[in-house]
């Protein structure tokens, strides 16, 4: 399986194409930001993105691990910040009580707004919650990544991997509520993976409670195990011109199974969350915070008099 990733490492941003192993010698190529935006609108095949950046750019060899290596969520345009964040519910098959059949009418799942590119999370960085939050569940799932071109049709660039966690708990209470349930952060592994969205992802979460595992279970999000085809869902969500922003990266979360909350497990304060996708070979693990409540001079609206003043 081809990938790339893209990463700062002391100010400059590069491009890898390899998935790193600690400890091992890793080679970057220097990009420019946007750059290979750029690339994968051009590009009728993502292998010539890669033949492109490699045949051009500038290159050095650095250690996997290295404390001035940083990754990014992958194409996310860091300058303009124009990426989207945001994807469907209720896609799996599990929550069907029928399976889909060839000449069914497309109706589309649920979709949801879950916050700019600029929100994403990285392995290893905490993922933050609302101080009051009710029940939280993980959710790993596919991300497809898009790039829109100057008219703002979209290009497929490949897939990765995230963490969706929400507040199914709020949800439960009010389905309305459900916007309020997305504004917990979302983790991306930073790994691209250049190919058609996948048939089977199969792994297991590991959630570690004071350094131990506190609740195990495995997942399967694969196209496989959705009742929906990743080309109807995106097909029906493109002809949004809000999506079709000329310029913008759209990340879009494919659903997820059912996990720890549906087990009974409540995810605390200080939790980790470790989805381990053995059919790809990678691993997002994120600490889980819950954050403070807003003051109260932050939360009221401000009067007349105090604009005024």
């Amino acid at each position: 399986m081809s990938i790339l990733f893209e990463c700062e490492y002391k100010g400059e941003r590069y491009v890898g194409f390899e998935l790193p192993v600690p400890g091992d010698s890793l080679t970057l190529y220097q990009v420019a930001d946007g750059q290979l935006q750029a690339e994968f609108i051009a590009a009728a095949e993502p292998a010539q993105v890669v033949a492109s950046v490699i045949s051009e750019a500038e290159r050095i060899t650095v250690t996997a691990g290295d404390p001035d290596l940083r990754y990014l969520p992958p194409l996310l345009p860091t300058t303009t910040g124009n990426a989207l964040l945001s994807g469907f519910m209720g896609t799996h098959r599990s929550k069907f009580d029928k399976e889909p059949s060839a000449d069914e009418e497309f109706v589309a799942p649920n979709w949801f707004f879950k916050g700019f590119g600029s929100w994403l999370r990285m392995p290893g960085e905490t993922l933050v919650v609302p101080a009051k939050a009710v029940a939280l569940i993980e959710e790993p799932e596919v991300a497809l990544v898009y790039v829109n071109d100057d008219n703002g049709d979209p290009h497929y660039a490949g897939y990765t991997f995230g963490n969706d966690l929400c507040d199914i708990g709020l949800h439960r209470q009010n389905p309305g509520w459900n916007p309020y349930c997305k504004l917990s952060d979302t983790s991306l592994t930073p790994w691209l993976f250049l190919g058609e969205p996948p048939k089977s992802v199969t792994g297991r979460v590991t959630i570690e409670r004071d350094g131990v595992a506190a609740w195990e279970g495995s997942f399967d999000c694969g196209e496989d195990a959705l009742y929906f085809t990743a080309r109807d869902m995106m097909a029906n969500l493109f002809e949004y011109p809000a999506i079709r922003r000329p310029g913008m990266v759209n990340y879009v979360l494919l659903g997820a199974d059912k996990a720890s909350f549906h087990d009974g497990f409540r995810i605390a304060d200080g939790d980790r969350v470790v989805i381990d996708v053995k059919s790809h070979g990678v691993t997002l693990a994120n600490p889980v915070r819950f954050g403070t409540a807003a003051t109260a001079a932050a939360a009221a609206p401000a009067t007349a008099a105090a604009i005024a003043a």
